[in-house]
């Protein structure tokens, strides 16, 4: 299996939808764990990486043209 490429500021599509009814999310903080914030409500959330990467389907809109990792 390959590694998903994101970067900071970009935003993702989640598996699974937030409370708030939206599944955008937005990277505000990259390292061990990640810190997405919700495109609907603005709650940010922090999760390990493992569990973002196994929960992220794709990137929709890239921050800065380039992905990094």
């Amino acid at each position: 299996m390959e590694r998903k490429i994101f970067g900071l500021g970009d935003i993702v599509l989640m598996k699974k939808p937030h409370p708030c009814g939206t599944n955008e999310m937005e990277i505000i903080r990259m390292g061990m764990d990640i810190r997405i914030k919700c495109t609907g409500c603005h709650h940010s959330v922090l999760i390990p990486r493992a569990k973002f990467e196994k929960n992220m389907k794709k990137v929709l809109r890239s921050a800065g043209g380039e992905n990094h990792e």
